[in-house]
C-alpha cells in the first residue's frame, strides 16, 4: 500500500510540474501581446505550486482555476497559443481531474475553435480524450461535442474531414459502449427490476419524437438512444432533436454508422426494449422506404417509360449500404424483427428478377449467400414463413428465384438483355470462340480457368469461396460512388456458391451439427428426428427440391471444371439422400435420375432410361457421329465433346429388343460422365437403403457404362479393365485406365453394402440381377458378346450376405447353375467362377450353429460343387479340382465326413490327364497328408503311402516325384506322433498290410513302417537321379528318426531285407552304368559332375553309403545286439574299403566319411571319456574288459583304414613323370583320411606298438608328399606370407599329437616309439628347406608358375610346426633312456644344420629363426645330459662345432633391402649363441672334449677379427656386426687371458668380478691363448695404420661413422688387453706379445697426430690406451712396486 501510495503521489508531482512548465511556457508566450491572460496564468501557477506544497490538496480542487486561463487564451484564436491551451487542456483530461462543470467549459471552448476553423486536428484529439477518459460529458454537452465532430466531418480540408469521419465512428462506439458498462454494472438489479421495467415501458411514448430520452433509461442509455434516433432522422432526411447544430449529414455516412451500431452492440437492442422499438419502428422503416426507388426500376424498360425523377434511380452507394444493414438486420436481429425480414426478403427475391441492373443482383446474390451459410437461420424462415398456413413461401421463393436466376444466364445468346445481364453490360462474352474466353487462352496443354458453358454461353467460375463461408466483393466497395464493373460469370458463381451452400444448411438442420456435407452419412439409423423435427425437415425438402433441381441440372451440364463438377455432385447425392431418409420419393428420384442420366452421353441416355424407339435412337445416333467437319468448325457448341476431354469410346451394349448389327456405332464418354459414374456409384453405396424402385434404374445405367468402358469381371466379381484391346473393343485413355480400378472398387463397395438391406430389399436387388442375367443370356445364345455384369454382381451379393446364406443360396445357385451349362464359353467360364467362388466363401463364413456341427448346412453348400462333377467340359473339371484344393486350405479341418470322397476325386486322376490336371490333384494330396491325417480313419493310412509313392513314380512330372517323397517324409513323422493311437487301432486288423517273409509275428505298427521303407527301398534305384536322391535321403532320416520305435527283430529285417541290398544293388547300377554323356536336353546345362550316368550313380553310391554307415553309428546300441553284428560290421567295412579305393573322389571321399562316422559312434559306445567328447586328446579309459567281438572290429577297422592309406598313397611308377598318367587322390580325401586316426587310436592305442607306428608314418610321409593339382592349389594352401598349415598338414599333426599325448601320458611299453617319432618329425622339419617329392611326377613350387599341372604344396609353416613339436618333445623326454641312447640330440642338431647353413637363404625368414631358437632350447636340456653322458654323446660335440660355425658365418648375405632394426634383432640372435657359448659351455671346458673347445675358441677369435675388418667385407653384402664382435671378443678375454681376481672386463670399462668361471674353466690351453692374442694384436695393426693413411687423405672431411667406431672399438680393445695382460701372471704372457703390444705405441701417436676431426668418444679412448701404456716404459717389476710407480706415471700423465 505504501508504495502504491508513494507512487500516486510521485505521479501527481510530475502532472503539478508539466502543469507549471506548461502554464509558464503560456505566460511567456502571452505577456506582451495579452498581459490578462499571463496575469491569469500566474495565478493559476500561484495554485498550482500551493497544491505541489501541500500533499493534502488534490489537483481537482483548482482545475477551474487553471481552466480559465486556458479558456481566455482560446479566445485569442492565435494557433500557436491556441496550441498551448489545448495542450494543457489535454493534460488535465488525461489526469482526469475535470468535472463536469469543467467539462462544459472546456466542450464551450472546443465548439467556438470549431466555429472559428482553429486547430481542427487538435480540437479533434481533444474531444476524444474527454469523450473516451472519463464518463463526465453526458446529455447535451455530449450532443454537443458530437455535434461538434460531424461539422468538422463536413469542412473542405480532406485531412480534417478523414480524421473526423474517424473521430465519429469512434465517438459514436464509445456512447454505446457506455450502455454495455452501465449494463454491466447494474446486471444484478436488472436482472431483479426486469419484468417491472418492460412493463413500464410505454410504447405510445416511445411513437411521438422526442429531444427527451424515455425515463427508463438510465443516463448512458438515454444518451444512446437519443444519439441513434437522430442517426435514423438524419438518414431519413429530417432534422435532429438531440444533435442540435449539425446542418448537414449524407446518406451514405449515416447508414454506415447504423451499420456499425447494429453489427458491434445487438446485446442494447435485446436488453432495451427502447432500443428494440427503434429498431422496429423507426430502422426498419427507413430502410422500407430507402428499397423503394431500387424496387420500382426496372433495367429492361426505357427510361422515358418509367418517368422517373433522378431521386428515384438506384444509387449504387446507398443501395450497398442499404443491403448491407439489412444483411446485419436479417442475420442478428431476426428474432425481434419477423414481419419485416419477410420483407426484406422478398425485395431480396425481387433483386434477382432479370431485369434488375447486374449490380444490384449481385448484391442482392452476396447477401443471399451469407444467409444462406446459416443453417438454424434457413430453419426459422421454413418453420415462420413455408410452414404457416397463409404466410408466403419465402424459403421456397429464395431457392426457386436462384434457379430462375442461373437459368436465365444461360438463354439464347440472340438475347441482348440476357447478354447485358450475365456479362455487366458488356455485350458479346458469349460470342466469342471458348479457345480466347474472357481473354484466357483454353485448349491443350493450357489449365482452363474454371467456367459453366450451356447452349452457346460460357462463363467462367470467377470466385473461389470456402465451404460454408461467405465472401463478399460488392458488398465491401464502400469508396465507389458508381456502380462497379461487375465481370461474366460474377453472378453464376455466387448462385452456384449459394445452392451448394443451401443443400449444405439442410444437412446440418437434419443431420445435426457434427454431420458433414460429403454425403457419406447413408445410414437410415443416424436419422432419428423427433416429430415436430420431421416436419421441418419435409418443408425444407419440398420447398426447396425444385429449385435446387432446376438449377444444378443445368450448372451440372455446364460446368467444364472438374472440383466443380465434383461439388454439385457431392449436394445432389446429400439432397437425394436426405429425401430418402425422408421418405420423399418424388424428391429422391428426380435427383437419381438426374444422376443416372449426367453418367452416359445425352443420346445414349434418351435410348437407355426412356425407351425411345429403335428408329428414333439409331437416327439420333447417326445424326450426333456423321456431322463433317465444317459443319462442326462453324458451330463448335453442338456437343458435349466439345466442352469435356472424351476419355473413353467404346461399343454400345446390345438389348434384346433390337436385331443384330444394330447400335454398333462407337459410343463416347467424358470425363465429366466418369465422374458422375462416380458419384452415382457413391450415393447408391451410401444410401442404398433409401433407393426403392431406383435400383433397376442405377442397375441398368451401371451395366452399360461398364460395358463401354470394358471392364470385365475377375474373382470375386469385382470388375477389372481388360488386358489387351482383344478383350475389349474400348479405347481408353491414360488417365482413364489409372481411374479404373477406383470405379471398380466403388461398384463392388456398391454391392458389398447390400447387406444392409432388409431380406426383402434383398430379393429385390437378387431378382434385378438375375433378370440381367438372363437377358444376356438370351444375347449369348444368338452368339453376341454377353455382358456379365449381372453374373459378377450376382456373386458378389451373395458373398457379402453370407450370414442369412439359406435366404439367398438357392435362388442364386439355381441361376448360376444354369448359366454354367450354356454353351457361349465365357458365360459357362464365368458360371463356374460364380459357383465355385460362392460355395468355397460360404464354407469359410462363420455360421451360427458353427458348420462343423451342421451336417445339413455342409450338404447344402457342397451339393453345387459335386452337381458340376456332371458338366462333361474339362475346363469345368480343373476349376472343380482348384475349387477342392481351395476348400481343403481354407476348411478342410470341418468337413469329417467327406475324406473318402475327397480321397476318390484326387485318385480319380490317371495318366492320361494332362500334366495341369495331376499337378492339381497332387496338390490337393499334399494337403490331405500335411493337414489332415489326423482327420482321417487309420484305415486310409497304407492306401495314403501307397497313392504318395505312386506319384513319385510317375513320370510325367519330376518336381511332383520328388514332392510326393516329401509327402512320405510327412506320413513317417505323423506315425511316430500318434504311435500310441495307432497301435491301439492297427491291433484290430491288419489285413490291410502285406506280409514280410523271413520275420514271422511282425507287430502290426512294424508292418506299417516297413511298408513306408520298402515303397522308399523301390524308389532309391529309380531310373531318374533326382528321385533316387531324394528317396535316399528321406529313407535314412527316416530311419535315423523313428528306427528308434521298431522292435529288434524287425531290425533284422531293416537290415538284410532293405540296407545291404539297396547297397549291393547300387553297386552293381553303379559299376553297369554307362560314361557316356548324358544327353543335355536343349537349353538344360547339366554340370560336369553329373555329365554321365556313372556320375549320377556315383552320387546315390554316396549317399546310400553314407546313410547306412549313419544308421550303423546312430543305432549301434541296438545292432550290437543282433547275433551277427560282426558279420554286419565287416561287410560293411567291405563296402566302405572297396569304395575308398574308387577313382571317383565324391565316391572315395563318402566312404573315409563314412568310416570316420562308424568310428566317432564306436567310439561313444565303447570309450568312456572323461572330457569333452569332441576332444580327440582327452583322457579316456576303454571299458574293462572289452569283449573280444569289439576288439576283433577295432582292429579289422585298423587294416582296412592302413590298407586304404598304403594304396592311396603310393608313388606311381618311377616311368610315370605325369600327375595326369596317374591316380593321385586329392587333398580332401587324404585329410578325411589323418582325420579318422584319431578317432581309430583311441581304440587300438593299448595294442599299437611300435611296428604300427612305423607303418602309420608311412602313411602320414606318404599324404604330405602328394602335390595338388594346379588348378584347386588357390583353395588349398595358403599365401606364401601365411603361416597357415593346409588342412592336411594339420591333421598329420593331430594325428602325431595324439600319439605324443599317448606316449608321454600313457603307459611305459609306449616309450620306445619316442625315437621313431622325433625321427619323422625331424624329416617334417626338413621339408622348411627341401620339400619331399612324389615319385617322379613333375611338380612346381606353389609359389611359381610353370608347366608342371602339380604344385608341390607349401611346407614351411608345416615344418615349424614340426620343429616346434620337436622341442616340446625333447623338453618332456629328453632324460628318458630311449632318449639318450638313440643320440637324439645329434640327431635334432644335424637335422637343423641345413636352415641355420642356409639362413638367409632358406625359402622363410622365419625358418632360421626357428631353427636357431631350437638349436639353443635343446642345448639348454641336452648340455648337462652330455657331460653327465660322455659315451652317447660323443659324436655330438663335432655336429654342434658345425653347427655353430654354419650359423655364426653363413655364407648367405643378408637380404639387401634388409633395415637396421631387422639387422639389430638378427645380430642380437648371434650374440645370443656366443652367450650360451660364455655361459653354458666354456665354464665347463674340463669336462668337454678338447678338440670342441679349440673349434669354439678359432670361433670366437674368428668372429672378434671378422668384425673387426668388418669395412672391407660390407661391400659384399655382409653387414657390420659391432655387438657381435664386441660380445665374441670379450668372451675371448674372458676365458683366455684374465687373472682370477678380474677376468671379467668389459670394453666399457665396468668391470664384474667373479672367481666360479676360473675355477670351472681350469687353465686354458696355452696353444689357443697365444693364437687368439697374437692374431688379434696384429689385426689392431692393420686397422691403426689404414686409419691414420685415410685420415689424412681425407682432409678435413670427416670419415664414415662406421670408420670412428672401428677405431674406437680397437682402441677400447688394446686398452683392455694391455689391463687385462698387467694383471695376468707373468709367466703366462710370452716376450713376443709384449713385443707386438709396445710395437703399437708409435701407431697409436699417430692416431693421436692424425686425428684432426677426432670425436669426443675417440680422444677418451686414445687417452684411455696411452695411460696404459705408461707402466711399459720401464721392464716389469714385482707387483707392489708396480703398482707405484703406475701411479707414479699417471700423475705425471695428468701433470703434462
Amino acid at each position: 500500500m505504501n508504495s502504491a501510495a508513494m507512487s500516486n503521489e510521485g505521479r501527481a508531482a510530475k502532472i503539478l510540474d508539466a502543469l507549471q512548465n506548461d502554464l509558464k511556457s503560456l505566460c511567456m508566450e502571452t505577456k506582451k501581446r495579452y498581459p490578462h491572460i499571463k496575469d491569469s496564468c500566474e495565478e493559476a501557477i500561484i495554485k498550482v505550486r500551493g497544491a505541489a506544497m501541500n500533499p493534502q490538496s488534490s489537483l481537482a480542487q483548482i482545475t477551474s482555476q487553471i481552466l480559465y486561463p486556458l479558456v481566455q487564451a482560446a479566445e485569442t484564436k492565435d494557433p500557436k497559443i491556441v496550441k498551448l491551451a489545448l495542450a494543457i487542456m489535454q493534460r488535465l483530461i488525461v489526469a482526469d481531474v475535470v468535472d463536469e462543470s469543467s467539462g462544459e467549459h472546456v466542450v464551450e471552448t472546443l465548439w467556438m475553435l470549431m466555429e472559428t476553423g482553429v486547430e481542427e486536428l487538435k480540437v479533434l484529439q481533444t474531444v476524444t480524450l474527454l469523450l473516451t477518459t472519463s464518463t463526465v460529458i453526458q446529455g447535451p454537452n455530449l450532443a454537443k461535442a458530437l455535434v461538434l465532430c460531424f461539422r468538422l466531418h463536413f469542412t473542405k480540408d480532406a485531412t480534417v474531414v478523414n480524421t473526423a469521419s474517424a473521430t465519429v465512428r469512434q465517438l459514436v462506439s464509445v456512447v454505446f459502449e457506455r450502455v454495455v458498462a452501465e449494463d454491466a454494472k447494474h446486471y444484478q438489479e436488472e436482472e431483479g427490476n426486469k419484468n417491472d421495467s418492460d412493463e413500464s415501458v410505454n410504447l405510445e411514448e416511445l411513437k411521438v419524437l422526442s429531444s427527451s430520452p424515455p425515463k427508463t433509461l438510465r443516463p448512458a442509455a438515454a444518451d444512446a438512444y437519443l444519439m441513434f434516433q437522430d442517426l435514423v432522422q438524419l438518414v431519413n432526411a429530417d432534422q435532429p432533436l438531440w444533435l442540435l447544430g449539425l446542418t448537414e449529414m449524407t446518406r451514405t455516412f449515416g447508414l454506415e454508422l447504423l451499420e456499425s451500431v447494429l453489427t458491434t452492440f445487438p446485446a442494447v437492442f435485446y436488453h432495451h426494449p427502447e432500443f428494440n422499438f427503434l429498431l422496429r419502428d423507426r430502422v426498419c422503416a427507413l430502410v422500407i422506404k430507402l428499397f423503394s426507388p431500387n424496387i420500382k426500376y426496372r433495367a429492361s424498360v426505357p427510361a422515358s417509360v418509367q418517368q422517373a425523377t433522378p431521386l428515384d434511380k438506384p444509387y449504387f452507394p446507398i443501395a450497398m449500404r442499404l443491403l448491407r444493414v439489412v444483411s446485419v438486420l436479417i442475420q442478428k436481429y431476426y428474432p425481434l424483427l419477423v414481419t419485416q425480414c419477410e420483407i426484406f426478403l422478398s425485395f431480396m427475391v425481387k433483386f434477382l428478377d432479370g431485369d434488375r441492373p447486374v449490380w444490384q443482383r449481385g448484391l442482392a446474390l452476396e447477401v443471399l449467400h451469407k444467409i444462406a451459410t446459416q443453417p438454424e437461420l434457413l430453419k426459422s424462415f421454413c418453420t415462420n414463413y413455408d410452414m404457416k398456413p397463409h404466410a408466403t413461401k419465402i424459403f421456397q421463393d429464395i431457392v426457386n428465384s436462384l434457379g430462375s436466376f442461373v437459368k436465365s444466364l444461360f438463354m439464347s445468346p440472340q438475347s441482348s438483355i440476357t447478354s447485358q445481364l450475365a456479362g455487366g453490360g458488356q455485350g458479346g462474352g458469349q460470342g466469342q470462340s471458348p479457345a480466347m474466353l474472357a481473354g484466357m487462352p483454353v485448349g491443350p496443354g493450357v489449365s482452363p480457368q474454371p467456367a459453366f458453358f450451356y447452349r452457346g454461353v460460357y462463363l467462367p467460375l470467377c470466385v473461389n469461396i470456402p465451404t460454408g463461408q461467405a465472401k463478399s466483393s460488392y458488398l465491401e466497395m464502400l469508396d465507389k460512388l458508381e456502380p462497379p464493373n461487375i465481370p461474366d460469370g460474377y453472378g453464376v458463381s455466387v448462385a452456384y456458391y449459394c445452392l451448394l451452400d443451401i443443400i449444405r444448411s439442410i444437412h446440418l438442420v437434419m443431420m445435426g451439427p457434427q454431420a458433414t456435407n460429403d454425403g457419406q452419412t447413408g445410414l437410415m439409423d443416424q436419422y432419428k428426428p423427433t416429430e415436430g423435427d420431421r416436419k421441418i425437415h419435409e418443408q425444407l425438402v419440398n420447398s426447396a427440391w425444385c429449385g435446387l433441381l432446376s438449377a444444378l441440372t443445368v450448372l451440372l451440364e455446364a460446368c467444364t471444371d472438374e472440383a466443380a463438377t465434383e461439388n454439385i455432385l457431392k449436394a445432389m447425392q446429400t439432397f437425394a439422400s436426405l429425401a430418402g431418409k425422408l421418405e420423399l420419393t418424388t424428391p429422391r428420384d428426380t435427383f437419381i435420375t438426374a444422376l443416372c442420366k449426367s453418367c452416359l452421353p445425352p443420346h445414349y441416355t434418351l435410348t437407355v432410361l426412356n425407351n425411345a424407339s429403335v428408329a428414333a435412337a439409331s437416327s439420333s445416333m447417326s445424326r450426333g457421329h456423321q456431322r463433317s467437319p465444317s459443319a462442326e468448325s462453324q458451330h463448335p457448341y453442338y456437343d458435349a465433346e466439345v466442352r469435356h476431354q472424351v476419355v473413353a469410346v467404346g461399343t454400345a451394349l446390345a438389348t434384346p429388343s433390337l436385331p443384330v448389327g444394330a447400335q454398333q456405332g462407337p459410343v463416347m464418354l467424358t470425363n465429366k460422365n466418369l465422374q458422375c459414374m462416380r458419384a452415382t456409384l457413391s450415393m447408391a453405396h451410401c444410401h442404398g437403403g433409401v433407393l426403392g424402385a431406383a435400383w433397376h434404374l442405377l442397375l441398368t445405367t451401371l451395366q452399360h457404362l461398364v460395358w463401354i468402358l470394358g471392364l470385365k469381371p475377375s474373382t470375386g466379381g469385382s470388375l477389372k479393365a481388360g488386358r489387351s484391346t482383344t478383350e475389349t473393343n474400348a479405347v481408353i485413355t491414360t488417365a482413364v485406365i489409372a481411374d479404373l480400378p477406383v470405379l471398380s472398387s466403388m461398384l463392388s463397395r456398391l454391392f458389398e453394402s447390400s447387406q444392409h438391406l432388409d431380406d426383402v430389399a434383398l430379393h429385390h436387388l437378387i431378382d434385378a440381377l438375375c433378370q440381367l442375367s438372363r437377358e444376356s443370356m438370351e444375347l449369348a445364345y444368338t452368339n453376341r458378346e454377353p455382358s456379365l455384369f449381372a453374373v459378377a454382381k450376382l456373386l458378389e451379393t451373395g458373398v457379402v450376405n453370407l450370414g442369412r446364406v439359406e435366404v439367398l443360396w438357392r435362388p442364386v445357385t439355381n441361376h448360376l447353375l444354369d448359366v454354367c451349362q450354356h454353351p457361349h464359353v465365357r458365360m459357362r467360364e464365368w458360371g463356374v467362377e460364380a459357383v465355385t467362388y460362392l460355395v468355397k466363401a460360404a464354407l469359410t463364413h462363420k455360421h451360427n450353429p458353427p458348420l462343423k456341427d451342421n451336417q445339413k448346412l455342409q450338404t447344402l453348400l457342397l451339393s453345387p460343387l459335386s452337381e458340376i462333377s456332371l458338366v462333361g467340359h474339362p475346363d469345368v473339371r480343373q476349376k472343380q479340382l482348384e475349387s477342392l484344393l481351395h476348400i481343403l486350405h481354407s476348411c478342410g479341418e470341418l468337413l469329417h465326413h467327406g475324406w473318402p470322397l475327397i480321397l476318390n476325386i484326387i485318385g480319380a486322376i490317371n495318366d492320361n490327364h494332362s500334366e495341369h490336371l495331376v499337378r492339381l490333384a497332387f496338390q490337393c494330396l499334399q494337403l490331405v497328408v500335411t493337414d489332415f491325417l489326423p482327420l482321417m480313419p487309420w484305415a486310409c493310412l497304407p492306401l495314403t503311402v501307397d497313392t504318395a509313392a505312386k506319384f513319385g513314380s510317375q513320370t510325367q512330372e519330376l518336381n511332383i516325384s520328388l514332392t510326393a517323397i516329401g509327402l512320405m517324409w510327412n506320413i513317417s513323422d505323423y506315425f511316430y506322433q500318434n504311435q500310441e493311437k495307432l497301435r491301439a487301432s492297427l491291433t484290430s486288423d491288419n489285413q490291410v498290410f502285406p506280409d514280410f517273409p523271413g520275420v514271422p509275428n511282425m507287430p502290426p505298427f512294424d508292418k506299417l513302417w516297413m511298408c513306408l521303407y520298402a515303397r522308399l527301398g523301390d524308389l532309391c534305384v529309380d531310373s531318374r537321379p533326382a528321385v533316387r536322391k531324394s528317396a535316399g535321403q528321406t529313407l535314412f532320416s527316416t530311419i535315423a528318426a523313428h528306427g528308434a520305435l521298431l522292435h529288434n527283430q524287425t531290425w533284422q529285417a531293416v537290415l538284410w531285407q532293405v540296407l545291404f541290398p539297396l547297397l549291393d544293388k547300387v553297386r552293381q547300377l553303379s559299376d553297369s552304368a554307362s560314361t557316356d554323356k548324358v544327353d543335355q536336353g536343349g537349353n538344360i546345362l547339366i554340370h560336369h559332375s553329373r555329365n554321365t550316368q556313372q556320375k549320377q550313380w556315383a552320387e546315390t553310391q554316396v549317399l546310400t553309403l553314407s546313410g547306412v554307415a549313419r544308421v550303423f553309428s546312430t543305432k549301434q546300441k541296438i545292432l550290437q545286439g543282433l547275433g551277427d553284428f560282426p558279420r554286419a560290421w565287416a561287410l560293411l567295412l567291405d563296402f566302405i574299403h572297396t569304395a575308398a579305393l574308387s577313382k571317383s573322389n565324391e565316391v572315395s571321399l563318402a566312404a573315409l566319411k563314412s568310416l570316420q562316422e562308424m568310428l566317432q559312434a564306436g567310439r561313444s559306445s565303447t570309450v568312456v571319456s572323461s572330457g569333452s567328447s569332441d576332444d580327440l586328446s582327452s583322457s579316456s579309459s576303454l571299458q574293462s574288459p572289452l569283449p573280444e567281438d569289439s576288439i576283433a572290429n577295432w582292429n579289422t577297422a585298423w587294416k582296412v583304414w592302413h590298407t586304404i592309406g598304403t594304396e592311396v598313397t603310393k608313388p606311381p611308377p618311377e616311368e610315370v613323370t605325369r600327375g595326369s598318367d596317374a591316380y593321385i587322390p586329392s587333398q580332401p580325401f587324404l585329410t578325411a583320411l589323418v582325420h579318422i586316426f584319431p578317432h581309430l587310436f583311441q581304440h587300438i592305442k593299448p595294442r599299437f606298438v611300435v611296428s604300427d607306428f612305423t607303418r602309420l608314418a608311412a602313411v602320414l610321409s606318404g599324404c604330405v608328399s602328394v602335390p595338388v593339382h594346379g588348378e584347386s592349389s588357390p583353395f588349398i594352401h595358403p599365401s606364401f606370407t601365411d603361416v597357415v598349415v593346409t588342412p592336411l598338414q594339420e591333421g598329420v599333426l593331430q594325428a602325431l599329437t595324439v600319439i605324443e599325448k599317448e606316449i608321454t601320458e600313457g603307459s611305459v611299453s609306449s616309450r620306445a616309439m619316442v625315437p621313431e617319432l622325433f625321427t619323422l618329425l625331424l624329416q617334417f622339419s626338413h621339408y622348411s628347406c627341401q620339400a619331399p617329392s612324389y615319385g617322379n611326377v613333375l611338380t612346381r613350387p606353389h609359389t611359381t608358375k610353370g608347366s608342371a599341372d602339380w604344385v608341390t604344396m607349401n611346407f614351411v609353416p608345416f615344418a615349424e610346426r614340426s620343429m616346434s613339436m620337436l622341442v616340446t618333445l625333447y623338453q618332456t623326454t629328453c632324460a628318458w633312456k630311449e632318449v639318450i641312447e638313440a643320440q637324439v640330440l645329434k640327431n635334432i642338431i644335424q637335422g637343423i644344420t641345413m636352415p641355420l647353413h642356409k639362413k638367409y637363404r632358406c625359402p622363410a625368414q622365419t625358418t632360421w629363426k626357428l631353427a636357431i631358437t631350437t638349436l639353443l632350447a635343446v642345448l639348454q636340456e641336452g648340455l648337462q645330459l652330455a657331460r653327465e653322458h660322455p659315451t652317447h654323446f660323443r659324436e655330438m660335440w663335432p655336429v654342434l662345432a658345425t653347427a655353430l660355425e654354419s650359423f655364426l658365418f653363413s655364407e648367405s648375405p643378408p637380404p639387401a633391402n634388409q633395415s637396421s632394426e631387422d639387422a639389430e634383432r638378427d645380430e642380437s640372435i648371434d650374440c645370443q649363441v656366443v652367450e650360451l657359448i660364455r655361459e653354458e659351455i666354456l665354464p665347463y671346458a674340463s669336462t668337454t672334449p678338447s678338440d670342441f673347445i679349440v673349434s669354439i675358441m678359432v670361433l670366437l677369435n674368428k668372429g672378434s677379427i671378422e668384425s673387426a675388418s668388418g669395412g672391407d667385407s660390407e661391400c659384399e653384402g655382409f653387414k657390420l656386426r659391432e655387438e657381435f664382435a664386441k660380445t665374441c671378443f670379450e668372451t675371448l678375454l674372458q676365458f683366455s687371458l684374465l687373472a682370477p681376481t678380474d677376468f671379467d672386463v668389459k670394453l666399457d670399462g665396468s668391470a664384474q668380478g667373479s672367481t666360479g668361471n676360473m675355477d670351472k674353466l681350469g687353465a686354458a690351453p696355452h696353444a689357443t691363448t697365444k693364437l687368439a692374442v697374437t692374431s688379434l694384436l696384429h689385426r689392431f695393426r692393420e686397422v691403426l695404420v689404414k686409419y691414420v693413411e685415410d685420415e689424412k687423405l681425407s682432409g678435413k672431411a670427416p670419415l664414415p661413422r662406421h670408420r670412428i667406431a672401428e677405431i674406437s672399438f680397437v682402441l677400447k680393445a688394446i686398452a683392455t688387453l694391455l689391463k687385462s695382460l698387467k694383471t695376468a701372471p707373468v709367466e703366462k704372457v710370452d716376450s713376443m706379445t709384449w713385443a707386438q703390444l709396445i710395437g703399437l705405441y708409435p701407431h697409436l701417436v699417430e692416431v693421436g697426430g692424425a686425428s684432426n676431426n677426432g670425436t669426443p668418444q675417440l680422444w677418451r679412448s686414445l687417452r684411455e690406451v696411452l695411460l696404459q701404456y705408461a707402466q711399459l716404459l720401464r721392464a716389469p717389476v714385482a707387483t707392489s712396486e708396480a703398482d707405484s710407480n703406475d701411479n707414479q706415471v699417471v700423475s705425471m700423465v695428468n701433470g703434462t
